[in-house]
């Protein structure tokens, strides 16, 4: 892969990271979710959360050319997943001392996929996390994502399921402590 630097997104980029989300989720969701249930999760649960945004720790990925590559982020605060239209959030901050800080809404350009842009991402997130107290870190996956946090020292728990405008979708929760 070339060069690539990751960077705090930007609240004006937000409709271009909207669009990225969106095409990362039709094609890289192929054979683990239906179109419909990929449709109905892009409608409800996925996109940027404009607060990890404002708060610095929503971050972009980008080639030499400043060609955003992915997205994605880490919060101090009790929202797990989903972005701004996801009717489950909670804007309350985290207590580094006994909660897991979140890793949030990970999405890589398809063109980028399984090209290290996901990975690079997922350190500076968990080094971020670390650097601000938390010993621990949590996650809600897609079914796609699964395996890539597995790779990544991420322990699965039970699947859940969502109702996305009456189409359920299945997520995975997943943790792991840092160090």
């Amino acid at each position: 892969m070339a060069q690539i630097s990751i960077r705090s997104a930007r609240a004006d980029e937000i409709p271009a990271l909207e669009a990225l989300i969106t095409a990362s989720a039709r094609i890289l969701s192929q054979g683990y979710y239906t179109p419909e249930e990929t449709e109905a999760a892009i409608t409800h649960v996925f996109g940027v959360d404009s607060e990890l945004v404002a708060d610095g720790t929503y971050l972009v990925v980008e080639d030499e050319d400043g060609d955003i590559l992915g997205c994605g982020g880490w919060s101090k605060r009790a929202t797990l997943f989903g972005g701004d239209r996801f009717g489950g959030r909670a804007s309350g901050l985290l207590d580094p001392a006994r909660d897991a800080a979140k890793i949030r809404a990970f999405f890589v350009a398809p063109h980028a996929a399984r090209r290290g842009v996901g990975a690079a991402l997922l350190r500076a997130c968990e080094d971020a996390a670390a650097a601000a107290g938390f010993a621990r870190t949590e996650l809600m996956a897609t079914l796609p994502g699964e395996p890539f946090y597995a790779v990544h020292g991420y322990a699965p728990r039970p699947g859940i399921t969502t109702d996305c405008g009456g189409v359920a979708v299945r997520f995975v929760p997943m943790d792991k402590t840092l160090g």
